[in-house]
């Protein structure tokens, strides 16, 4: 544990989504005096689309035996579909993705934190954040103020404590996408097939003939069933949304159910009150996810993979692995290179990989085509990627095997890191 802190002067987390709950709970259970922070009383709801892969059970083996307190919907069935209307079902032996509420796991979540010891503090809306020689001291938009020789900050894509502190002074509008999302109870509206989970890259709202030239439009669209609701949404990078998508954010959702339910996958009407936009940092984790006496965590930290969206597991991941540095750490001289490291090693490849992949396929839309195709014709292949979702293999593996498999996109892959790196190291301050 680092020196110095004691139980007048706990760890501060700041943000009781996933990430900081997880972080909360690891260091109470460390015997780290740890105070929990969130503007929210819970349970609040969260605009999420509220699917998590079940290899998270497997990383925190805590939740499988707590999921019983709310309302969860495994499923085993993908239907994917591509920009030009190729599509594929893909089916795992077993649950690949589980379907919660973040109403309810986010509650469940900050529930273990306080079981295990750490004090929840709600109504605590930072607005401030600086860091000083020994301390770093966070203010309230009621004037409270906190101080620790440590905090966390799992306060979302808009992180405040990351623009504060000068560690992230905002996302550009091409590592972001703009998700357009309705969590809608199934007396409204309900998808026709509650085994799938249904997934289209590349989707073009406008549906009145192949967009102009190879490009893929830069998003996706997707229904996830969850056990009493469904999640019906669609997401585009920002810079995309704003350069080539004329319609509204609501506009585009209700004429997305619209089309759903002429094409037979839905069955009833948009509500306009449950609609709720947001944004998603899809641009790869921070090179520096901490500084100083500050870690990162979550979406603040950019812990989102950028072709499925998926931010749940990560914000898990990243929240205690924060944790877990702290409470090992002797000093803070260390802290934020331990922490990158630890999230490098677990899962950093992957997120940076899910970078480049994401802008491999949405540069042409035929190469999403193959990839559904290969869905179809591969099906060892897409057992190993099926096999990783439900946590029964390592990343490592998995890509090997993909790269193995895909020699071309394995040198665009290789290449692209490289350039990244160059250009890094050129722009990189001497």
């Amino acid at each position: 544990m680092i020196a110095g802190i004691s139980p007048q002067a706990p760890v501060l987390v700041v943000g009781a989504g996933p990430a900081g709950a997880t972080a909360a709970r690891a260091l109470a259970l460390a015997r780290v005096p740890v105070r929990l922070l969130d503007r929210s009383v819970f349970p609040r709801n969260k605009p999420c689309g509220g699917g998590i892969s079940v290899r998270a059970l497997r990383r925190f083996p805590y939740l499988e035996r707590e999921l019983h307190r709310i309302a969860t919907h495994a499923v085993a069935r993908l239907y994917l579909e591509g920009p030009d209307g190729e599509a594929a079902v893909v089916e795992s032996d077993g649950p690949a993705a589980l379907m919660i509420r973040r109403i309810e796991f986010d509650a469940l979540l900050v529930s273990l934190a306080q079981e295990a010891g750490a004090e929840l503090v709600t109504g605590a809306d930072v607005v401030q954040a600086r860091e000083d020689r020994d301390v770093v001291t966070l203010t309230t938009r009621d004037g409270r103020r906190f101080a620790s020789p440590v905090v966390i900050a799992a306060d979302g894509v808009h992180s405040v404590v990351a623009r504060r502190t000068g560690i992230n002074s905002g996302w550009p509008a091409s590592a972001v996408a703009l998700d357009m999302m309705e969590e809608t109870p199934r007396s409204a509206l309900r998808d026709l097939d509650p085994t799938t989970l249904w997934v289209a890259y590349g989707f073009n709202p406008a549906r009145s003939g192949p967009v102009k030239g190879h490009r893929a439009p830069e998003g996706y669209a997707y229904i996830f069933p969850k056990r009493d609701h469904v999640n019906i949404g669609i997401g585009y990078v920002l810079s995309h949304y704003r350069e080539a998508i004329a319609a509204a954010p609501y506009t585009l959702q209700r004429g997305f159910v619209a089309m759903l339910r002429d094409r037979g996958i839905v069955a009833g009407e948009s509500v306009r009150n449950n609609f709720t936009p947001f944004l998603i940092p899809v641009g790869g984790p921070l090179r520096a996810p901490a500084r100083g006496r500050v870690l990162l965590a979550g979406d603040a930290g950019g812990f989102v993979n950028g072709v499925t969206a998926e931010g749940i597991y990560y914000a898990m991941v990243s929240g205690e692995l924060a944790a877990q540095t702290v409470a090992g750490a002797s000093g803070v001289s260390q802290l934020a290179r331990r922490y990158r490291r630890a999230c490098d090693y677990e899962i950093g490849a992957e997120l940076r990989d899910s970078v480049l992949l994401q802008r491999f396929l949405f540069a042409d839309r035929r190469r999403i085509a193959r990839v559904i195709d290969g869905a179809r014709r591969e099906p060892e292949m897409t057992r190993s990627i099926l096999e990783f979702a439900a946590g029964r293999g390592s990343y490592r593996q998995l890509r090997r095997r993909l790269l193995a498999g895909a020699p071309m996109l394995a040198s665009r892959l290789v290449w692209e890191r490289l350039r990244k790196n160059f250009v890094v190291r050129r722009t990189r301050p001497s």
